[in-house]
């Protein structure tokens, strides 16, 4: 296939393969560039950097004592990032270590329990009250008082909030969830945003994760985990080799 030449700046050619290698190098950004307006503005940036050189080259920027110290500290970041990479570069995670420490540690993947529940959220303990008496009353239903009288948004759901674990609602609301039965009303709850009428809708037991919904996930963990390894025991033998005088 033609490298088809896309501008020319002082004699250097600008080509589609420069344009593929530039979106190549942007990763998971790559697919908003790839499309004719995205290579467009890719061709401007390549334009743009080459004028740049020139005229950085033009006026001999290399031989600037400034620019000479920022080259020795970015070839120095260069170097250690290298070193890094050189570092870690053999450490490898099976897949029977993955498995091994999946089964060592089952007790971290055991999930947990969920309840789901709606409210009615109202200002004061009189208002609930009044609320609840009708509810049980079956003047009102639960659904249509949540969306009268419920000033939290989810009031045009009728007051369901989905499905929750612990640890992701307030302290008193989720104390109470926990504690009820499946169709349950509650007793108003009070909490740092007022009061609440609740109703458990579910309660779903906790599921343990299934190793092979989570096995890339923890893999890629314990890699990075035995790459941390495997730098501070560089570190630390560098430490002896090499002497370290502290102020």
């Amino acid at each position: 296939m033609e490298n088809k030449i896309l501008a020319t700046v002082c004699g250097r050619a600008i080509t589609e393969s420069d344009i593929d290698a530039a979106i190549a190098d942007m990763g998971s950004r790559a697919a908003q560039y790839n499309n004719p307006q995205g290579r467009a503005a890719l061709l401007e940036q390549l334009i743009n950097k080459r004028l740049l050189l020139a005229d950085a080259a033009s006026n001999l920027y290399e031989r600037d004592a400034e620019f000479k110290a920022e080259l020795a500290r970015l070839k120095e970041d260069l170097l250690v990032n290298y070193a890094v990479k050189k570092a870690v570069e053999n450490v490898k995670i099976t897949d029977d270590e993955v498995k091994k420490f999946f089964d060592d540690n089952t007790a971290m993947f055991g999930g947990q329990e969920t309840v789901g529940a709606s409210h009615i959220l109202v200002d004061s303990e009189e208002k609930a009250n009044e609320i609840l008496a009708k509810i049980r009353a079956g003047e009102i239903s639960f659904e249509d008082a949540a969306k009268t009288e419920s000033s939290c948004p989810s009031g045009e759901r009728g007051g369901d909030l989905g499905s929750f674990g612990r640890g992701q609602m307030v302290p008193e609301f989720e104390e109470a969830c926990f504690a009820m039965q499946i169709g349950e009303i509650s007793e108003p709850v009070k909490t740092q945003f007022g009061w609440h009428i609740i109703r458990l809708n579910t309660r779903a037991e906790a599921q343990p994760a299934k190793f092979e919904d989570i096995a890339d996930q923890l893999k890629e963990k314990l890699l990075v985990d035995k790459q941390q390894e495997a730098f501070q025991h560089k570190v630390n033998q560098l430490r002896i080799q090499f002497p370290v005088d502290r102020a």
